[in-house]
């Protein structure tokens, strides 16, 4: 693999968390021979509008995307990168030009050639219209395509980060030829949803399922190794539990609630695979809209952050399965928060007295205000109804606005109908990608989703998020990231609430279902099922 070392070193020194809360992955085979065949019964919720991540950061073109589009790299569980779609690649030692030389014989699923033409079109339609696209692929001038085979990259600034952004759940490539015909804030219809992947989307059936079949001409032969993969629509978690229990399921991520996972743990017939994988970086957060007055008051969002007892949102609501991180930057990335930054302490006294010197005394019935707290549909109702609590111990009316996915992000993201809301925005590997979309001034748009959601502006901020996301010294890197999270978290502009890792829980039959960094947002391409298991 051809690529200047040194500079490829500052780049892998520059990336995730690794597994910075793991062990040895459950989902990472053991030496076994693969046999092919068979479905493999995948339990999913929300209800996916989005499949390709190619405009969006949400969940469901993370996980569903990968086994139809694929990237051009693929990552080990220490983002170490592996080829994919890139057979090699190389950096000039400036940071400014990578050459990537790209896998002879791949068809797209319509059977058309995939060419240098698609990875060209495919990095500007993530520079336009992905959340985090729009940062990654920032400093990009042009792709040059001398030959149909070789994509080069070429930057004005560094991007230390870009290497590891080109995974599949990340940054898919897509056909030009199909994807040219639709605007860039469009997702395909079933019909254009084809990629290079070792799955073919077959069925979409909203509220019900989707059903892949095995790609015959994936280039990477045998694989992949299942037939078939449905992926049911299951919205209840009770019965996602129990279809997994009876083996009417053989896979799912965070599927049950957890206060069932010490019982499926205990089921000879499951695996819980509890790893925080590279890719990820969670990060939970509340936000304030900044557009609403009394929000705009520091006093106030102090006052909210002294209400909530973080710890007990771990102990009590999320049944231990997180750890507190008070910063913008996830404790899971330890390269790059700092841990001089401490949860403020639950303090209702302290809040109440800052809301009454803030102008809101309380109300004959107790209350002082009310706001609309939103919250992001692929957490646990438990975060709102804690917080809810929370806030009206110390007379703040939090009303729960409970929406599913389409709903919640219309109402967040272009409505901007609600005052508080809890999101989660991965921190990713790497903060420029998943930590500055939230608070750069330049990343506020009316319906781009997972963004600046508070409408928040400081220039002294972007001047910040601007110069890391462009420095190539780490040292230097990480004094600016410390500066970073100093400021918001002086100025109250968030409550970093909790890093909350996700759970897998599978059939024992099903082996390798979390092969590297990307955990299960990965192909499938190396599933199989065992049949003595």
């Amino acid at each position: 693999m051809s690529i200047n070392r040194r500079h490829f070193n500052q780049l892998l020194l520059l990336g995730g968390a690794g597994l910075a809360w793991g062990g040895i992955p459950s989902g990472a085979s053991a030496v076994e021979t693969p046999v092919s065949g068979g479905t493999l019964n995948w339990a999913y919720y929300p209800d996916p509008t989005a499949l390709i991540a190619i405009n969006t950061s949400s969940g469901t073109g993370q996980a569903i995307g990968p086994k139809i589009n694929e990237g051009l790299l693929d990552f080990d569980y220490d983002l170490n990168p592996k080829p994919l779609l890139a057979t090699s690649w190389s950096a000039s030692d400036d940071g400014l030009r990578y050459t990537f030389a790209l896998r002879k014989g791949v068809k797209w699923h319509d059977g058309k050639d995939f060419t240098s033409e698609d990875v060209k079109f495919t990095i500007f339609r993530l520079k336009e219209a992905h959340p985090r696209g729009r940062i990654t692929f920032q400093n990009v001038t042009s792709v040059e395509t001398p030959d149909p085979l070789t994509a080069v990259i070429v930057l004005f600034k560094p991007a230390p980060y870009l290497i590891s952004a080109l995974g599949s759940s990340e940054s898919p490539i897509v056909p030009k030829h199909v994807y040219e015909t639709f605007k860039p804030t469009e997702q395909p219809t079933l019909a254009q949803t084809i990629g290079t992947g070792p799955f073919i989307l077959k069925e979409w059936v909203p509220g019900s399922h989707l059903i892949f079949d095995r790609n015959p001409n994936y280039w990477d032969a045998p694989k992949p190794y299942l037939d078939r993969v449905v992926l049911r629509v299951i919205l209840d978690p009770a019965a996602r539990a129990a279809a997994l229990e009876t083996g009417e399921i053989d896979i799912g991520a965070n599927p049950v609630p957890l206060s069932d996972i010490e019982r499926l743990k205990a089921n000879a017939n499951l695996v819980v695979d509890t790893t925080t994988y590279a890719y990820s970086g969670p990060q939970q957060q509340l936000f304030f809209n900044y557009e609403n007055e009394i929000l705009t008051k520091k006093d106030v969002r102090l006052a909210i952050a002294h209400a909530i007892d973080l710890q007990k949102l771990v102990d009590i609501a999320l049944f231990g399965y997180a750890k507190v991180s008070p910063s913008p930057i996830s404790t899971a990335l330890p390269k790059w928060y700092d841990p001089s930054i401490k949860a403020r302490e639950h303090d209702p006294k302290l809040a109440n007295k800052l809301l009454d010197d803030a102008g809101y005394p309380r109300g004959a019935n107790g209350t002082r205000f009310k706001l609309r707290l939103a919250y992001n549909s692929f957490l646990q109702p438990s975060y709102a109804d804690f917080i809810k609590q929370s806030l009206a111990a110390v007379g703040i009316d939090a009303e729960i606005l409970k929406l599913d996915l389409a709903t919640f992000l219309k109402t967040v993201y272009t409505d901007r109908a609600w005052d508080l809301v809890i999101e989660s925005l991965s921190n990713t590997f790497d903060p420029t990608l998943g930590v500055q979309r939230a608070y750069w001034s330049k990343n506020f748009k009316i319906g781009l989703v997972f963004s600046n959601a508070s409408h928040y502006s400081n220039p002294e901020v972007d001047a910040v998020l601007e110069a890391a996301a462009t420095e190539p010294d780490e040292a230097k890197r990480r004094q600016l990231w410390y500066k970073f999270q100093h400021i918001i978290h002086n100025d109250v502009v968030s409550v970093d609430l909790v890093a909350a890792g996700a759970q897998i829980v599978a059939n024992k039959r099903v082996r390798n279902f979390a092969p590297g960094a990307q955990g299960i947002n990965n192909s499938f391409g190396q599933i199989w099922l065992s049949p003595s298991a």
